[in-house]
């Protein structure tokens, strides 16, 4: 018999750590193991687009790991209509631009910390600002104070791949800090509880 949530995780693990051709084939094999589950081909075709653009698969399964919490038909909807933007529909792609915020739209390429932190206060939550721009927009970080405490926030709001990545990009400006290794142990720490649930 097949352990479903002990394959979910191994594959997760994979995914997480870039192994994305392993965890297509434990992706696979769960979809057709589980037809009725909706999730896993989804996780499927994050794998896919990886092999196209790894941070924009990192990053949709970041928020397709959140959203999926609260409703995962609304977290399988978005993510197909962003694979349906990417893949040339160009009005898709129109509206969901018109969708973001005024403060996104103004910097689509990178949004300061000090705006992105006034774009969380309107929007009452950082999970809900940084959804806004995730896909659209890179924060520009300044210092190393921002730094630490947007890398926190991803972590306590559960963009653990978004929050690897930033953490990789600018671990050799800031090789051997101590922050850097506490936030690399949090992070540790989370994939670990997650995998063992």
């Amino acid at each position: 018999m097949i352990n479903e949530s002990r394959l979910l995780n191994e594959a997760n693990s994979f995914f997480l750590q870039r192994n994305f051709e392993k965890a297509l084939f434990i992706y696979a094999q769960l979809s057709s193991t589980f037809k009725d589950n909706k999730e896993y081909p989804i996780y499927a075709l994050f794998c896919d687009i990886a092999s196209e653009d790894e941070e924009k698969a990192l990053s949709l399964y970041d928020y397709f790991s959140v959203v999926k919490e609260d409703s995962l038909e609304e977290a399988i909807t978005y993510v197909e209509d962003i694979v349906d933007a990417y893949d040339g529909d160009i009005d898709k792609m129109m509206e969901m631009l018109k969708d973001l915020s005024l403060s996104t739209v103004d910097a689509l390429d990178a949004i300061k910390y000090e705006d992105f932190k006034k774009l969380i206060s309107a929007r009452g939550s950082f999970r809900i600002a940084f959804e806004d721009i995730m896909f659209s927009t890179k924060v520009a970080i300044e210092n190393k104070d921002d730094f630490f405490d947007f890398v926190t926030k991803l972590i306590d709001n559960d963009f653990n791949s978004t929050a690897y990545t930033y953490l990789d990009g600018f671990n050799e400006y800031f090789a051997y800090d101590d922050e850097i290794e506490k936030l690399y142990k949090r992070l540790e720490e989370k994939n670990f509880a997650a995998n063992n649930q």
